[in-house]
C-alpha cells in the first residue's frame, strides 16, 4: 500500500497547535506553583515552631531569673522574636542580593550557578526586543520604567536586606534593654546598640555561614550532580560546562 504523501495527510490548524501548546504548557495554577507554595509553607511552618520554642526558652530564662512568664501572644511582640527572626533575614537577602550583583561580573566556570564565559542570554539588551508582543509591559514602554525593571531584583534584594537590618537593629535594641534593665542597667538608643560588638556579632556570625552556603553551591555544582534538579547541569554534562 502507498503511503501517503504530506499534502493528503491533514495537518493541523494553527487554532489547534495553540491549543494543545497552552493545555501542555499550563497543566494548571497549583501544578505550576508547587515551588513556590512549598518553600512559603515550610517557611510558616519553622518560623511558627521557632516562635513556639523561642517562647519556651524565653519563659524558662525568665524562670531561672525569678521573673514573671509571659503569653504566647505577648512574646510575639518581644525583641527575643523579632530580633532573632530579623537578624537571620537579614543576612538571607544580603546573601541573595550580593550572588544576584557577584553573578553579573564575576564568572565560575563549571558551575550552573555562572554565566559562560562568553556571555549568555542575561546579558541581551531588552531595548531590542520592544515591539515582542508578549514581553513584559516595562520591556515594551522602555524609558525609565525599563531602567528600573532591568535591575528591579537587584533593588528588591537590597530593599529587603535594608528593612530586615533595620528591624533587627529596633528589635535588638528591645532586647538588649530588657536584658539590662534586669540586671540594674541603663537602656541604649537604637543608635548606640548598632555601635555594640553585640549587634555586629549577630550580624556576622549569619553573614559568614551564607557566604559559606553559597560558595559550596557554586563550587560542589562543577563536579557534583542531582537528576531533575535546576540547580545542577544534566547528569552527563562535562565538568567544565559552565550554566545550567
Amino acid at each position: 500500500m502507498a503511503l501517503l504523501s504530506d499534502e493528503m495527510v491533514p495537518q493541523p490548524t494553527k487554532s489547534q497547535t495553540a491549543a494543545e501548546d497552552k493545555s501542555q504548557a499550563s497543566g494548571g495554577w497549583l501544578r505550576n506553583s508547587k515551588l513556590g507554595l512549598v518553600c512559603i509553607a515550610l517557611f510558616l511552618c519553622f518560623w511558627a515552631a521557632q516562635s513556639l520554642t523561642g517562647w519556651q526558652e524565653h519563659n524558662s530564662d525568665q524562670t531561672t531569673h525569678h521573673e514573671a512568664e509571659i503569653s504566647y501572644g505577648e512574646y510575639l511582640t518581644t525583641g527575643h522574636f523579632w530580633e532573632a527572626t530579623a537578624e537571620n533575614w537579614e543576612s538571607e537577602f544580603l546573601q541573595m542580593g550580593a550572588f544576584v550583583l557577584l553573578t553579573i561580573f564575576l564568572i565560575q566556570k563549571g558551575s550552573p550557578e555562572s554565566k559562560q564565559p562568553d556571555g549568555d542570554d542575561v546579558d541581551e539588551d531588552p531595548r531590542d526586543h520592544s515591539d515582542d508582543a508578549d514581553a513584559p509591559r516595562p520591556v515594551r514602554r522602555g524609558g525609565w520604567r525599563l531602567v528600573l525593571y532591568e535591575n528591579s531584583l537587584l533593588i528588591a534584594f537590597f530593599g529587603l536586606f535594608f528593612l530586615s537590618i533595620v528591624l533587627h537593629a529596633l528589635s535588638g535594641t528591645a532586647e538588649y534593654n530588657s536584658e539590662a534593665k534586669s540586671h540594674g542597667e541603663g537602656p541604649l538608643s537604637t543608635l548606640e546598640f548598632v555601635r555594640t560588638s553585640a549587634f555586629w556579632f549577630q550580624s556576622f556570625q549569619n553573614w559568614q555561614s551564607e557566604f559559606l552556603a553559597v560558595a559550596a553551591l557554586v563550587l560542589l555544582t562543577i563536579v557534583l550532580r542531582q537528576r531533575g534538579s535546576s540547580e545542577s547541569k544534566p547528569v552527563a554534562a562535562p565538568h567544565d560546562k559552565t550554566g545550567g
